[in-house]
């Protein structure tokens, strides 16, 4: 693309938790980066030419059988090496030293004395100690040749090691996660400073140089972006139109399981604002005759995965010759293929239009294969996307059909937008809804009994989900405000037709999952 990829960090995994806040961290500093798998070649890693390597943390002990390892070329390029808790083990282990398992393990947080304001800790200063988070049970009991301890804890006599001469450093901490408070300050010296990286990985470069790529390699071909009015979605029909303008045609398809306003607000926004050439499909009754009695929650996923593709091939016909597909593809997507952890448990199907690209036979764009949520949020903003859109919380491709519980209907749904219109409004107000991860109601397969007016009622439940999450990986339940909850519960008892009830969901993820469908 342009030269804001042209220095750049590589991070070889082997297997951590924490491997993409590592990344983060690192583009944070606005370096380019990107993750490996440990395994990766050495004729790769020399192709790839970074500044700079990391070895990410991992689960094994190195002197385990079959535990991962690297190739002990890549500590030979003669670029910054740095290695966070395992990666530090492999280093030592590799180079000579000896890593042993522990008297004690070291969980959670530590206090760490620095002796040497040398690589990662260049901007620190040795005589302030620094809280740092540990996870290990392996430490170093003898450094290779050439190392010195440059920092140690109460359980870790080397808690930190280096060897400036060739540029190799070791932590036994992490500092990619926001426990070790001046962790990001000790990885952008690494990337900046002992690797010399230029901060140019901006959104505003980012953009630029997407747009002249785009229009460069996609000339006058014809291109089709399913747009959901999701920050992903537009933010990719936006580049491609200020890329290649009209030769490009946004598709909207209306299922009957959007929210309060949705198609009204996206049509105005990407047609009057932006000027995109956008088609709304309005394929409600389709997909609502079709979930007619399904109450599987997989089945509904599949109903409405194979019936989207169906009215978007229909629509895609009817424009033409078309030669591209374009997608909103992030870079934990990526990342999933190439981890070194391999493939996790399919907990629930994922919907995307990810069936789209074998089935129809064209080629793929996914400008943001690169970038991270948060870092796509920031090229939205960069192109004009107003805050409603690039600030939305997440919201699934089976839309409401997943948050009725039970069979899909036009009243449930009707009952649900209400409530849904309502917390989403209150969370607004209070100042909450950019600070959780989500917040949506749910129409649980239940009627209760309740008195309004004297009177019995037998009616619906409605049940609060609002979490907190960095990547929805892991997720736990938002400590709102009883008098926010007090007030939602009433304006939806008080304005919802048929709901009498309101209770709040305390489950946090894992066990329970964020949607309940």
């Amino acid at each position: 693309m342009s030269d804001i990829h042209a220095e750049k960090i590589l991070i070889l995994d082997f297997g951590s938790q924490t491997t993409q806040l590592i990344a983060r961290r690192v583009r944070e500093a606005r370096v380019y980066c990107e993750i490996h798998p440990c395994t990766m070649p050495l004729e790769e890693v020399r192709a790839y030419n970074p500044r700079g390597v990391i070895l990410s943390g991992g689960p094994a002990s190195v002197y385990a059988e079959g535990a991962p390892t690297l190739d002990p070329g890549v500590l030979a390029l003669g670029v910054p090496v740095l290695g966070i808790c395992y990666g530090m083990q492999i280093i030592t282990h590799l180079l000579g030293g000896v890593v042993a398992r522990g008297a004690r393990r070291e969980y959670g947080p530590a206090k760490l004395e620095v002796g040497s304001a040398v690589g990662p800790f260049r901007e620190l200063d040795p005589a302030e100690p620094q809280q740092v988070w540990m996870s290990h049970g392996d430490r170093i009991e003898r450094l290779p040749q050439g190392f010195s301890v440059l920092a140690v804890s109460d359980n870790s006599p080397v808690a930190a090691m280096g060897d400036p001469a060739r540029r190799i450093y070791g932590v036994q901490f992490h500092p990619e996660v926001v426990h070790t408070p001046q962790g990001a300050t000790m990885l952008a010296a690494f990337v900046l400073e002992e690797c010399g990286c230029r901060p140019i990985w901006t959104m505003h470069n980012f953009a630029a140089a997407t747009i002249a790529d785009l229009k460069e390699r996609l000339g006058d071909r014809k291109v089709i972006c399913a747009l959901s009015g999701g920050v992903d979605s537009s933010v990719v029909a936006l580049l491609l139109h200020q890329a290649i303008g009209h030769n490009l045609t946004s598709i909207f398809v209306d299922n009957g399981v959007l929210r309060q306003g949705e198609v009204a607000e996206v049509t105005s926004l990407f047609r009057n604002a932006f000027g995109l050439n956008l088609v709304v499909v309005d394929a409600s009754e389709t997909f609502l005759s079709r979930l007619k009695g399904v109450t599987d929650p997989e089945q509904k996923r599949r109903i409405i995965g194979h019936t989207f593709i169906e009215v978007f091939e229909a629509e895609a016909a009817k424009i033409g010759q078309v030669d591209y597909l374009a997608q909103g593809t992030l870079y934990p997507d990526v990342i999933e293929s190439v981890s070194f952890k391999g493939p996790s448990a399919t907990i629930k199907s994922h919907h995307n239009v990810g069936g789209l690209p074998e089935k129809m036979k064209l080629k793929l764009v996914e400008p943001l294969r690169e970038l991270f949520k948060d870092e796509g949020r920031e090229v939205g903003r960069e192109l004009g996307l107003p805050e409603t859109i690039v600030s939305r919380q997440p919201f699934p491709g089976p839309g409401l059909a997943i948050r009725i519980i039970g069979e899909v209907t036009k009243a449930r749904l009707d009952t649900l937008r209400e409530a849904d219109a309502i917390v989403l409004e209150e969370m607004r107000s209070a100042g909450l809804y950019e600070k959780v991860w989500q917040s949506f109601a749910v129409l649980a397969p239940i009627k209760t009994v309740g008195v309004m007016g004297d009177e019995r009622t037998y009616e619906d439940v409605i049940a609060l989900r609002i979490v907190d999450s960095v990547d929805a990986m892991t997720a736990d339940w938002s400590r709102v405000p009883y008098e926010l909850l007090a007030k939602i519960s009433s304006r939806i008892i008080n304005e919802v037709s048929g709901v009498n009830r309101v209770v709040y969901d305390i489950s946090s993820k894992p066990p329970a999952t964020i949607e309940w469908e």
